[in-house]
């Protein structure tokens, strides 16, 4: 007993009058992987009624569309298959035919351990195995999954949600371990939704925290997961294959998943990494290094006026954060990347060459137009020499004030 492949131009040909029936899978949905077979009996070339006996019988004709895997059973044993796509005629004068189709010579493995032990055909069925990617599976974790990142350098904890997809890797393995024998007897089709994968969802979640720790592992940074959909079905591939694969012919073929919900004290430590790396970022660059320090000094010289405890005090306090800050930016101009930063930006600006000019004697003076004098007026530009400041003192305690003092330094009197 077996299938022989039929001539595809006989299905609209003279030889479509002589066959018994034809039957065609059951309407597959997104998420049916097993479907049983249904009856299309002949009535002229033209008419077809769709009945729903799924009992074949010798010159019967079975349509296998692609992506699918037709399988014959007689009695609770599967008697014939195939894994090509076309029309196949059910001959019982023929050995098993055995079209494996996409997986080759492997699958014949699987198939001698279930095959049919060998009386006469009496009740043969037509079933159908969904060999397309099963998608929009939905998972979520009802607890924190841990995950130590090497970035943040600390242990984070999130709660996860997304979907993933499976495709039948093995059909008879599948067969055997996941269709219910009810789904064969009664005749059904299986949906792989709601509380028959209960069990996988939560298989899948269990393994998710192993795939995550290789991910970890591997130094992968946790704000990349969900633009790394195909490293973490490989992940989910390698820790539930044993289970998946191995023993229930399905593995995991994708993952998606939604941005992370990550614990308040993880979102805190997020939060001021990424604080942290724009203002170590901001100040790499020379330039914003400068900006940042004059801007302390400025806030700091507008605070000395208001510091309670005396001008003179609130400078010193400011000239020893610019002496600590100096070093901190010091730091920042010695750090090789800003090194090699700064020389490439050196190279690539036009070079100006800005006018020297030279010390003036003992007792000279230099003009404003770089003239280096020892007379009265500039010899350049006949500008006279300025004179010297004058000089302020406290009339208090008699404390040198420089320009612009309102207060002296030393005993706070106002000038």
């Amino acid at each position: 007993m077996g299938i022989i492949k039929a001539a595809i131009n006989a299905v609209k040909g003279g030889l479509a009058d002589t066959w018994l029936e034809v039957i065609e899978p059951s309407p597959m949905g997104e998420h049916t992987v097993f479907a049983p077979g249904q009856l299309i009996t002949q009535n002229g070339k033209s008419q077809n009624k769709k009945g729903s006996s799924n009992i074949v019988s010798n010159g019967s004709i079975i349509h296998v569309y692609p992506d699918q895997m037709m399988i014959l059973i007689d009695g609770g044993k599967v008697v014939d298959y195939t894994a090509d796509d076309g029309y196949f005629k059910v001959d019982n004068s023929s050995m098993p035919s055995l079209f494996n189709g996409q997986f080759g010579d492997a699958i014949k493995e699987s198939f001698s351990r279930i095959k049919y032990g060998g009386v006469s055909s009496q009740s043969q069925r037509v079933f159908y195995i969904n060999l397309k990617e099963i998608k929009n599976l939905k998972f979520g974790t009802t607890s924190p999954i841990q995950y130590y990142d090497s970035f943040y350098e600390a242990e984070l904890f999130m709660a996860l949600h997304g979907s993933y997809s499976i495709k039948v890797t093995d059909p008879f393995k599948f067969l055997q371990e996941v269709v219910p024998n009810e789904n064969i007897t009664g005749n059904k089709s299986l949906e792989f939704e709601g509380e028959f994968i209960r069990q996988y969802n939560e298989e899948f979640v269990t393994e998710l925290g192993t795939a995550f720790n290789q991910y970890s592992a591997d130094g992968n940074r946790i704000s990349f997961i969900t633009s790394k959909s195909k490293e973490m079905a490989k992940y989910m591939r390698d820790a539930l294959d044993d289970d998946w694969r191995e023993m229930r012919g399905f593995e995991v073929f994708s993952v998606s998943m939604a941005i992370p919900r990550y614990a308040d004290k993880s979102q805190e430590i997020i939060d001021k990494r990424a604080e942290m790396g724009a203002s170590v970022s901001f100040l790499r660059d020379g330039a914003n290094q400068q900006a940042y320090m004059a801007k302390n000094i400025a806030e700091g010289i507008n605070a000395a006026g208001h510091n309670e405890g005396g001008a003179m005090n609130a400078f010193l306090g400011m000239g020893m954060a610019q002496n600590m800050g100096g070093n901190i930016m010091g730091g920042y101009m010695q750090n090789p990347q800003y090194v090699n930063q700064n020389q490439q930006y050196q190279q690539q600006a036009p070079q100006q060459q800005a006018p020297q000019q030279q010390a003036a004697p003992a007792g000279g003076w230099t003009c404003t137009c770089g003239a280096v004098n020892t007379g009265k007026f500039c010899c350049e530009c006949g500008s006279p020499k300025p004179e010297a400041p004058k000089k302020r003192f406290c009339g208090n305690c008699g404390a040198q004030l420089t320009e612009g003092q309102k207060f002296c330094p030393e005993c706070g009197t106002k000038q």
